[in-house]
């Protein structure tokens, strides 16, 4: 298996021998890791259970956790699931890459399609499945939504959607999610929807593929499944708490798949995550700190808030060059976009991660604005 060079390596390499300017503190907006504490509930719960690392965790996760993954189904969405639709995983970024191996296996040809820009644990997890791939293009005109090509749909084994979106922060609304249902049904191909950001959204919630499947009448999520992650709501990436939710018949099989994975969360882990699962109000606590993030970088820049996520997808002409200067004159790091995309796409944007306490995100949106005056 051939694997592309992931972002962060291809961004070591674009400012290899470049001498950064250390008037400056170096600062980076290239990771989507929050850098807020972890809130201190939830570490005092993962001091409390050390106790238990003696035990072996279960592949299917323990009680208590899936019952507060349930439960937070249930506050957010108005999900009333039972604990077969539901797995606790380790984090989301090894089930996307799992998943579809286990999914696409016994296809003689499996195809599969994503977003594009994309995170590259999807492409991986296409690779590694000998799938073709189907590139969902994002196009600015038509508000960086995926774009629906039924031709190629109806060859699909499986549909990734990233929602809200990384890294462009568009958002698919309730209408938009039905159609992707339909489609699903219709053209019996599984979606999976990746929505890790989904609580961060900035005044109005986000909804989820499974309030989609129930608004067209599929109250058995067959074919839809979402999966989701501790990681940007907690603030808590560490702690590898996610899940997948839907199709049951799909999550049966997974289950006894991932029996051989071995990579059930240890207890103190889970016990954790379940309080960061059980708790809303830390989580708007951090949504507070984002918003004022996107008003500085709207005073600052002059750039509009998204209405979810912390991401900002800046047009920046050649972003190469863009990354590079920015570096070398106010050592600074952000992602080139065409690092997220393949024919293409996200050529002439940069993303950027509003994931600091207010002070130095103000310091480096600062440096963003020198920089761009001086281009």
């Amino acid at each position: 298996m051939t694997f592309e060079t992931y972002p962060f390596e291809k961004l070591t390499q674009l400012l290899e021998g470049i001498e950064p300017n250390h008037e400056y503190a170096p600062m980076s907006l290239t990771i989507g890791e929050p850098q807020f504490e972890t809130p201190e509930f939830i570490r005092r719960e993962l001091c409390d259970a050390a106790a238990l690392l003696n035990k072996y965790p279960k592949t299917a996760g323990e009680e208590y956790l899936k019952g507060a993954m349930l439960s937070y189904l249930k506050e957010r969405f108005g999900l009333e699931l039972e604990p077969s639709q539901l797995i606790p995983t380790f984090g989301t970024r090894e089930l996307l890459f799992n998943f579809p191996q286990f999914l696409l296996h016994d296809k003689a040809e499996p195809m599969m399609a994503f977003p594009n820009p994309f995170y590259q644990i999807y492409e991986g997890a296409a690779i590694a499945s000998r799938a073709k791939i189907v590139h969902l293009d994002l196009l600015s005109q038509h508000g960086f939504l995926p774009q629906i090509d039924e031709e190629k749909l109806r060859e699909c084994d499986l549909v990734i959607l990233n929602n809200p979106n990384n890294p462009t922060a568009s958002v698919m609304e309730m209408e938009e999610l039905r159609r992707w249902v339909g489609l699903a049904l219709e053209h019996d191909f599984v979606l999976l929807s990746d929505e890790c950001y989904i609580d961060l959204y900035l005044e109005r919630p986000v909804p989820s593929i499974l309030e989609a499947s129930l608004a067209e009448g599929n109250e058995e999520f067959r074919n839809v499944l979402a999966v989701n992650s501790v990681s940007k709501r907690s603030s808590a990436p560490g702690l590898r708490s996610g899940f997948i939710a839907g199709d049951r018949e799909i999550l049966a099989e997974y289950l006894r798949y991932r029996t051989y994975v071995g990579c059930a969360s240890p207890l103190p882990l889970q016990k954790a995550a379940a309080a960061a699962w059980s708790d809303s109000e830390h989580v708007e606590a951090f949504r507070a700190k984002y918003r004022r993030n996107f008003e500085l970088a709207e005073e600052i820049l002059g750039i509009p808030a998204p209405e979810a996520t912390f991401y900002i997808w800046m047009e920046v002409g050649d972003e190469l060059a863009f990354t590079r200067e920015l570096y070398r004159r106010y050592n600074l790091k952000v992602l080139p976009g065409s690092f997220l995309g393949r024919h293409g796409m996200g050529e002439g944007y940069v993303r950027l991660a509003l994931v600091y306490e207010e002070e130095p995100m103000g310091e480096a949106l600062e440096r963003l604005a020198a920089f761009r005056s001086e281009e």
